[in-house]
């Protein structure tokens, strides 16, 4: 081979790290690689030159023999890790032994050692369902049906997908790459194996049930339990109810996420639970005690106060919605309206047009403009 210094044939110098020279020998042999330098004597012999250096100034025992021996040292340790020597440098060893270190450059330039013997085992698919309550079972949290198709384990084959008392036969064109290489001079070329259409593998006796395939579609109902507090967008994670995986891999999850109608009468408004209520007139001026129905059916008491105006906010602590994520529960907050009747009886009529000539003025609040009375419309 060659009697070049080794370090001169990299170009690097004899302190050279370990990723220097494997750096500089990549170098080297992208420059001279064949399919660069197509019927090239001279670049097949540096190409060849390279690996031999790499090939002994890689290895640790050989670098040190031929620091202290030269050439001489190498003749003393024989054929390298890789299995070959100075003396006789084969294309598809070179290949093969330092083929990482092309980085896929030239694409499928390496041979593969082993081979599938079967299907690999895959995880299946994790899916996705969306579910509507209302907002009273988001309060109270709700046992929903939840309906949908996925793939199972074929229960014939037990997810083996060949016939019973048959195994899955490692395809004897490619020995089980999906791939075949040839060579045409220097040029390695790999396409997918027609005798498996690139799995590697055959099922010479297919699962009747499932054909192979070893799942089945099935359509399944099962009833989850939505948590009491659960907000609009939330997604519950369901384990293992995803597609059943292929050729015995685990199974994915399915996520289920809930939507929730807005109600008439209450909105969130974030833990808590927002309602308005109507009083007279009379009862925001001389206040008053009234009981109203939260969205759960329970009766709870309000105490407005005297002189209460609208929009004021009356709450009940702890009657909110519950916070999943913590032990705080929000509040329940009514918000106080004034019933405005379009139509009243005559009675009513001129008594309050009676107190309306004994009411006082209101005063000009800073963010309000003061009217000056003139008369009734009415």
């Amino acid at each position: 081979m060659t009697t070049r210094d080794l370090y001169e044939v990299l170009g690097i110098a004899k302190n050279a790290t370990e990723s220097d020279i494997k750096a500089a020998y990549r170098k080297m042999a992208l420059k001279y690689h064949p399919d660069r330098n197509p019927n090239n004597k001279e670049a097949e012999e540096k190409f060849k030159e390279a690996a031999y250096a790499y090939e002994i100034l890689s290895d640790d025992g050989k670098k040190r023999q031929y620091d202290q021996f030269g050439h001489a040292g190498t003749s003393h340790a024989g054929a390298g890790q890789h299995g070959f020597d100075g003396q006789s440098m084969n294309m598809d060893d070179i290949f093969e032994a330092f083929g990482d270190i092309f980085g896929g450059v030239f694409g499928a330039s390496t041979k593969k050692k082993g081979g599938k013997s079967g299907p690999a085992a895959q995880q299946g698919h994790d899916l996705h369902k969306e579910v509507t309550i209302e907002l009273k079972d988001s309060y109270l949290g709700v046992k929903h049906e939840v309906s949908y198709y996925h793939f199972v384990s074929c229960d014939i084959c037990n997810g083996a997908g060949t016939s019973i008392g048959t195994k899955v036969d490692r395809c004897s064109q490619c020995k089980g790459h999906g791939q075949v290489q040839y060579q045409q001079g220097f040029f390695l070329f790999s396409q997918s194996c027609t005798g498996c259409a690139g799995k590697g593998y055959n099922i010479a006796h297919p699962c009747p049930a499932c054909n192979g395939q070893c799942r089945t579609q099935k359509y399944e109902k099962f009833t989850i339990t939505i948590p009491e507090g659960i907000e609009q967008d939330s997604e519950l994670r369901v384990a293992k109810k995803g597609d059943a995986g292929v050729y015995g891999g685990p199974s994915g999850d399915l996520f289920v996420k809930i939507k929730i109608l807005p109600d008439k009468k209450f909105k969130r408004v974030g833990n808590d639970l927002v309602c308005n209520i109507l009083l007279t007139y009379p009862q925001l001026v001389f206040g008053c005690q009234i009981e109203i129905e939260s969205i759960n059916g329970v009766k709870e008491l309000l105490k407005i106060p005297k002189g209460c105006p609208v929009s004021e906010k009356i709450v009940v602590s702890g009657k909110g919605f519950n916070s999943p994520r913590s032990a705080y529960r929000g509040n329940l907050v009514a918000i106080t309206q004034c019933q405005i009747p379009k139509k009243i009886s005559a009675q009513a009529k001129e008594l309050l047009m009676s107190y309306a000539q004994y009411a006082d003025v209101a005063e000009e609040a800073d963010n309000s403009i003061l009217g000056f009375f003139k008369k009734f419309l009415g």
